[in-house]
């Protein structure tokens, strides 16, 4: 995959922009020679953030080859959904009440309507059954039914990218996501007991999970303490470890997705419903909203504005999906990928005309297929600098050596905010950097090779020299 990656189609007269600067600053080539990386590995295009097609890059390298961007794709999706839904847009989760509540019971089906929110972590969650339960309701005689036919999405196989169907990373969009459909183990170390003592959340209805674990032998490093542990994980119904905890490592908090994602917004549902001292004497199940029912209440999601700062920041894949997805549904009442890349072309052509448009794929950047050129994406973030959400768009990106996914970042503390992506054969940068002349850069930059996880001082050393103009 990697060669085919550096090969990418380009005829000769493409692989550079006429009259841009071709060579490569010195200590970028000796980052990429001690990387030992090609220099046909790297795309890059350096210019000025107010520029527009006409100006003269400061540098150019293979900025007309297109390449996989991993998750600097994101940056297409989030500034797309900016301009087309608006900062404050928001999601609606409608909860409807079906039946005649009588001494706190319900006699009836309780329906909560997906719609895409990418943020109905556990917190909110937690929320909404208590708003259900300020409707006079501790007891549902009857069932609660989860619509999600909002989303038209194929079935998804977390281990299909790559064999790893319990990372985070892997979640499918739904439109009704439940805390990414992932639950969060926090272990606690008590050496007085001689074990760790496990916290999970959400709470998850019919399944069995182990409450604490032994502590490691005394004067155990921390080391791979997930490895330790040896957890049987694969079992939807159980949680189990057959290893130890070493004390050393403190607190510590593991991720871990659904072992049965399409289930798992169900047990959430009933098990924060039981946490609450709720009753139900039916099932969570799936099913659609009756015609003609009004909503009892509508859980209202944070502002994209905000939802767009956890994409970028944290570069969150399923997030993203959602809001690539809500390109769709805005558009066409019901969300669908292939609905969500017409939707994303519509608005390239209008807005980004003069460049190619990206091959999105599922809009993350979570995907071996996605393709843009650095060209079209320095293009579309020179568009961004003079659009009235440019402030929410950079507000949104990871800031050097400070925080999201750059805060470990080499290069100069705080001179740029950067988009981030990293897949197997795949670096990459993409954003605006400070120079020190006072002017900002659209910086763009994606390595393909096999060896590309090697590439991130290549990618400090060109944030350095475009930071460094005087």
């Amino acid at each position: 995959m990697a060669a085919a990656l550096c090969a990418a189609s380009a005829s000769p007269a493409l692989a550079q922009l006429p009259g841009a600067a071709t060579a490569l600053p010195p200590e970028v080539d000796a980052a990429l020679a001690r990387a030992r990386l090609p220099r046909e590995s790297l795309s890059v295009l350096v210019t000025e953030a107010q520029g527009n097609v006409r100006t003269q890059p400061r540098l150019a390298h293979r900025a007309q080859v297109p390449v996989n961007p991993a998750s600097v794709m994101k940056l297409v999706t989030t500034y797309a959904a900016l301009e087309q839904l608006g900062p404050a847009y928001v999601w609606n989760t409608p909860v409807y009440v079906q039946g005649t509540v009588q001494d706190g019971s319900l006699r009836g089906n309780v329906y909560i309507q997906g719609l895409g929110d990418p943020k109905l972590v556990m917190e909110r969650l937690w929320l909404l059954m208590r708003r259900l339960q300020g409707q006079g309701i501790q007891v549902i005689v009857g069932d609660i039914v989860l619509d999600r036919t909002a989303f038209d999405v194929p079935d998804h196989d977390p281990a299909r990218f790559d064999g790893e169907p319990l990372r985070p990373y892997n979640a499918a969009p739904d439109a009704l996501l439940f805390n990414y459909k992932s639950s969060v183990m926090t272990f606690v170390p008590d050496a007085a007991a001689g074990l760790a003592r496990i916290q999970y959340d959400p709470p998850l209805a019919g399944v069995q999970r182990q409450a604490t674990v032994a502590l490691a032998a005394p004067g155990a490093e921390c080391g791979d303490w997930r490895a330790a542990l040896r957890a049987e994980l694969a079992d939807p119904a159980k949680v189990s470890f057959q290893g130890v905890y070493p004390a050393a490592c403190g607190e510590r908090v593991w991720p871990v997705a659904a072992p049965d994602p399409r289930g798992f917004a169900a047990r959430a549902v009933e098990g924060m419903w039981r946490e609450l001292g709720g009753k139900l004497t039916g099932s969570v199940r799936e099913g659609k909203v009756p015609p003609g029912l009004k909503p009892a209440f509508t859980a209202v999601s944070p502002p994209l504005a905000e939802v767009v700062r956890d994409v970028n920041k944290y570069s969150n894949n399923v997030m993203a999906q959602q809001v690539f997805l809500t390109l769709a549904m805005q558009k066409n009442g019901v969300a669908s990928f292939d609905g969500a890349r017409e939707a994303l072309r519509q608005w390239w052509t209008v807005r980004v005309g003069d460049a190619e448009p990206p091959q999105a794929d599922n809009g993350a950047g979570l995907s071996r297929d996605a393709r843009v050129t650095a060209h079209a994406l320095a293009r579309m973030l020179q568009v961004a600098w003079a659009s009235p959400v440019m402030p929410e768009l950079v507000a949104s990106l990871p800031i050097t050596g400070v925080d999201g996914t750059l805060r470990r970042s080499n290069s100069r503390a705080g001179t740029a905010h950067l988009k981030t992506g990293s897949l197997r054969d795949v670096m990459a940068v993409a954003g605006y950097v400070h120079a020190a002349s006072g002017r900002r850069y659209v910086l763009v930059a994606i390595v393909n090779h096999a060896n590309a996880g090697a590439a991130r001082p290549v990618l400090d050393a060109l944030i350095d020299w475009t930071a460094r103009e005087h």
